[in-house]
């Protein structure tokens, strides 16, 4: 999950990137919207995976009740709003630009509440 939320957050600094470029109405720095489309399909397709390990480690291998936790709850969140964010983010790869601001805005959004369950989670570690 580290290594997810590492890589949304690499997402983030590059989609910043384009965002302020555009606001500047300059072009984006080289090579930014392929480093943030490298990093952020990535980043969702291992927090999908992290995020169903988990849920499987804790039912099977610690007996706990599926998403009776802060951290389980958050994670649904985060899961939810990264899965959004990524569905914009297809949107705006053909070419829907009226996605983009929704993206932005779901996308910091799952960063910051996946962030939120990961400090959550600290408790829940052996």
């Amino acid at each position: 999950m580290a290594t997810g939320l590492l890589l949304a957050a690499a997402a983030l600094r590059a989609g910043l990137a384009l965002r302020r470029a555009r606001a500047a109405r300059r072009p984006p720095p080289h090579g930014a919207r392929r480093r943030h489309l490298r990093v952020a399909k990535p980043a969702v397709i291992l927090l999908c995976v992290g995020f169903a390990g988990g849920l499987a480690s804790a039912v099977w291998l610690r007996g706990m009740a599926p998403l009776r936790s802060f951290h389980g709850l958050l994670g649904v969140l985060a899961l939810a709003l990264f899965t959004f964010a990524a569905r914009q983010g297809f949107r705006l790869e053909r070419g829907d630009a009226s996605a983009r601001e929704l993206h932005a805005r779901l996308g910091a959004s799952a960063l910051l509440v996946g962030v939120a369950a990961a400090i959550a989670g600290l408790v829940l570690l052996p």
